[in-house]
């Protein structure tokens, strides 16, 4: 990847273009950038939910989610430079060997739930929801531009991983889940 930022502004961007890694220039609403922006938007929202986990002791769900942060980038390089591969299928298949041992402990889920209960676990299903954000900007470019490698599988899986890690957040805070109270239907 040899490339460096010594320099923050360019100036190339000013008419509404921005390069990608590999030299061509594209608007900056094409399907490229939107889905580099959300990916960015997700890690960045995934470090607020590290920092709190880090902050309330919880080590074992930030060892398991803190190197998403560095697979996202990964997948933000994916983006900015087609030709690039940095990911692969053992890093999907850890997100689904943490999802399994975190969903054997938790058990099946009996009703919905809400994004409450602290503010960790709002925020571990705030990522969830930019995660599949994440994935549907990626599904738009890849309907335009077809994406080679495990990215779609990843993010898929990381937003699986995300649902779980907000429940096993609630569980290890002694924090029980808030289940969804339908509205009652009006009489007739």
């Amino acid at each position: 990847m040899g490339y460096r930022l010594s320099k923050i502004y360019t100036r190339t961007g000013d008419k509404g273009e921005t390069g990608l890694g590999d030299g061509r220039r594209v608007p900056k609403d094409h399907p490229r950038i939107e889905a580099i922006g959300e990916v960015d938007s997700l890690n960045s929202q995934l470090g607020v939910l590290l920092a709190g986990l880090v902050e309330q002791g919880l080590d074992e769900v930030s060892a398991v989610l803190a190197p998403c942060q560095h697979r996202l980038f990964d997948l933000g390089g994916e983006l900015a430079m087609p030709s690039y591969q940095a990911l692969n299928l053992a890093e999907v298949e850890r997100l689904e060997a943490a999802i399994d041992v975190w969903n054997e402990e938790l058990g099946p889920l009996k009703n919905f739930i809400l994004p409450s209960g602290s503010a960790l676990v709002a925020q571990a299903h705030v990522c969830r929801c930019l995660a599949r954000s994440t994935e549907r900007r990626c599904q738009q470019l890849n309907a335009v531009e077809p994406l080679e490698g495990v990215g779609l599988a990843y993010i898929n899986r990381l937003s699986d991983l995300l649902f779980v890690a907000a429940r096993i957040i609630g569980r290890r805070q002694g924090i029980a889940e808030v289940l969804w109270q339908p509205a009652e239907k009006p009489q007739s």
